[in-house]
């Protein structure tokens, strides 16, 4: 399908492998490139797994569903067999007597903001208004979502700003929270209030 629909587009793998091997040796850039992408994952993975270990020692009695470090994302359709996009992935969720308290999503934000920033927090956006529809319509209004976020992408001001605006649209269903704010942000009181 790729090569029908863009195959006119490809350059000839003659022309690429030219222009690949008239690169400098050492290639400072191309090292640079691959060096950004050589742990990519890891920061996510590292946040979760302390978030889960925090949320476990927090939380006896709740369970956490979602993968610890790599491995499938839980799907809403599993959590909610009507929610209307079955296929979103989430990263967590919390049940206390197997009732769904919270669903949640993490990222390790790096610092190349720009499209990350846009793409991240849009993402996030339009997953908050999926989810306070659907909830809403259901009547599971005391149900909670959680952003965990992470990373030196943070410090971008306008990132940030676009997550409390995110919090303003739940009216206190919402929270985004790094891992230093878990413990004040997300609390027994909160989640099951």
């Amino acid at each position: 399908m790729i090569c029908s629909r863009f195959s006119k587009e490809f350059r000839p793998i003659q022309e690429v492998q030219r222009g690949f091997l008239s690169r400098p040796i050492p290639d400072e850039a191309l090292c640079a490139l691959l060096w950004e992408y050589k742990d990519r994952g890891k920061k996510g993975y590292d946040l979760t797994e302390r978030f889960f270990a925090m949320v476990r020692e927090q939380f006896s009695d709740y369970t956490v569903e979602g993968p610890l470090r790599s491995g499938r994302d839980v799907r809403m359709g599993t959590v909610w067999p009507d929610f209307p996009n079955p296929d979103r992935p989430a990263d967590f969720v919390f049940r206390r007597a197997g009732t769904v308290l919270a669903v949640g999503f993490a990222r390790y934000d790096g610092d190349r903001g720009g499209a990350q920033e846009d793409d991240r927090t849009g993402g996030y956006r339009e997953c908050a208004s999926e989810f306070l529809t659907y909830t809403r319509r259901r009547g599971l209004n005391r149900v909670k979502l959680i952003f965990l976020n992470d990373g030196p992408g943070l410090l971008l001001g306008s990132m940030w700003s676009d997550y409390s605006r995110m919090e303003e649209l739940g009216k206190g269903r919402i929270r985004v929270v790094t891992l230093r704010m878990v413990v004040e942000r997300v609390t027994r009181a909160w989640l099951e209030g």
